[in-house]
C-alpha cells in the first residue's frame, strides 16, 4: 500500500476476512479507524450457518464483532431505499428486456463508491477503505491509477471499472497487494472471529440464487415463447425467457445429438437462440455508457479486455462511434459475450475504462 499520512478513514465492513483484516491493518498503523456496515435489503433472518451470502444480518453481526476486537467505533447504515433503486430495480428492469445483469458492478459504482464514500466526509473522514483487491497508484503526472490487484486468483478490478480518478484520490484497498493465504495467516494473528470464514458467492438479495423466483415475484410474467435455432427453426418451447442467460447449457429440454447453448434471447419476439457451442464465440461487441479513469481513449485503442470476472484479459482493440458507443474487436474471437455484462479495457495492470455490453 502506498505511503500516505495517518488519517481518519472509514473501512466498509461487510463481515468478512477481507474488509475485517483491512480495518486491522490500518488499526495496527495507527489511523483513526471508524467500521460502517450497509443495511442494503430487507432481510431479517440471518443467513444459513456457513453460507455463501454477503450483506446478511449474520454478516452484519460478523462484523460488528470484528469491530468490538479490533476497539473501533463501529455503526451500520440503511441504505435500503436507495439500493433497491440504484441496485435491485436495475438488476430486474435489465431482466426484463432480455440482458444479464451485473449487480455488483453496479453496487460498487452507485452504492459503495458513490454514496458511501460521500457519506465518508460526514463522519469526518476523507478516505474509505474497502476490502477489494485492486490497486491505487498516483502516477508521474499526478493523476490516480487503478490497478490489477497482485493475486491474479481474485483481481476484482473487473466489478471497479466505473471508479474515476476523483473517487481513486479518496480510496484505499488496504489487501490489494496480498495474495489470499496472506490475508487469511493476517486474520488469525489479529485473532479475527471470521479468519475462517468462508467466501460469499451469491447475489446478497437472492441468498437462494432462485433468480426465476425473485423476478417472477417482482413483476415479471411468464411470457412463453419458442426455442429456435439461428435460422429461426422451432427446436422447442420456454417458459419465459427470463429462465435464461447466454451460454447457458441446462434447462433447455431440448433432445439434441450435440449440446445445445443459448445463444441469444430476443426479447420482442419472446424467443431463445439455441445452437452449438461454436455459436458463442463472437469477434466483437458494442458497449455503452462508458466511463473512463482518468481520460477518454481517442484514436484507437490497442490493449486488452475482460468481458467476464476472472476472465485472463484478451487482446483487443477499440475505439469510440460517432454515436458514442464503444466498439470492441477481439484479436481471436471470444466464447459467451453477454448483453448487460461490463467489458473493462485494460492497458496492462492498469484499468483505462469501461462500459456495459449491449450487442
Amino acid at each position: 500500500m502506498a505511503d500516505f499520512e495517518k488519517k481518519r478513514i472509514v473501512v466498509a465492513m461487510s463481515g468478512g476476512v477481507d474488509s475485517s483484516v483491512s480495518a486491522a491493518l490500518l488499526k495496527e498503523q495507527g489511523h483513526e479507524v471508524i467500521g460502517v456496515s450497509l443495511q442494503l435489503y430487507e432481510r431479517t433472518e440471518a443467513a444459513q450457518p456457513g453460507g455463501r451470502t454477503c450483506c446478511s444480518l449474520n454478516d452484519v453481526m460478523d462484523a460488528a464483532r470484528v469491530a468490538k476486537r479490533l476497539g473501533i467505533p463501529f455503526q451500520v447504515i440503511d441504505l435500503r431505499q436507495r439500493f433497491k433503486e440504484l441496485v435491485i430495480d436495475d438488476f430486474i428492469a435489465e431482466y426484463r428486456v432480455g440482458r444479464t445483469p451485473n449487480p455488483c458492478a453496479r453496487c460498487n459504482d452507485r452504492i459503495k463508491f458513490g454514496i458511501l464514500l460521500d457519506m465518508a466526509a460526514s463522519l469526518g473522514a476523507d478516505t474509505l477503505a474497502t476490502g477489494h483487491y485492486a490497486r491505487i497508484e498516483k502516477d508521474a503526472d499526478g493523476n490516480y491509477q487503478l490497478l490489477k490487484g497482485l493475486d491474479p486468483g481474485k483481481d476484482q478490478t473487473y466489478f471497479l471499472f466505473g471508479m474515476k480518478k476523483e473517487q481513486l484520490a479518496r480510496t484505499i484497498f488496504p489487501v490489494g497487494t496480498m495474495e489470499k493465504p496472506q490475508v487469511r495467516e493476517l486474520a488469525e494473528r489479529f485473532n479475527l472471529p471470521v479468519a475462517r470464514k468462508r467466501e460469499s458467492q451469491e447475489i446478497c438479495f437472492i441468498p437462494d440464487n432462485d433468480y426465476v423466483r425473485f423476478l417472477e415475484e417482482n413483476g415479471i410474467s411468464a411470457a412463453p415463447g419458442d426455442i429456435v435455432d439461428v435460422r429461426g427453426k422451432k427446436l422447442g418451447s420456454h417458459r419465459g425467457i427470463h429462465h435464461f442467460t447466454v451460454g447457458q447449457r441446462r434447462g433447455l429440454g431440448i433432445a439434441s445429438k450435440k449440446p445445445l447453448y443459448v445463444t441469444g434471447l430476443d426479447q420482442e419476439h419472446s424467443r431463445v437462440v439455441a445452437g452449438p457451442r461454436e455459436d458463442l464465440y463472437r469477434s466483437g461487441l458494442v458497449a455503452a455508457e462508458c466511463t473512463w479513469t482518468n481520460q477518454v481513449i481517442s484514436g484507437v485503442f490497442q490493449g486488452s479486455c475482460s468481458i467476464r470476472y476472472r476472465q485472463q484479459p484478451v487482446p483487443c482493440s477499440a475505439w469510440l462511434t460517432d454515436d458514442g458507443h464503444l466498439q470492441v474487436n477481439f484479436e481471436e474471437k471470444q466464447y459467451g459475450v453477454t448483453p448487460g455484462q461490463a467489458v473493462v479495457l485494460y492497458d496492462g495492470d492498469r484499468v483505462v475504462g469501461g462500459g456495459w455490453i449491449e450487442a
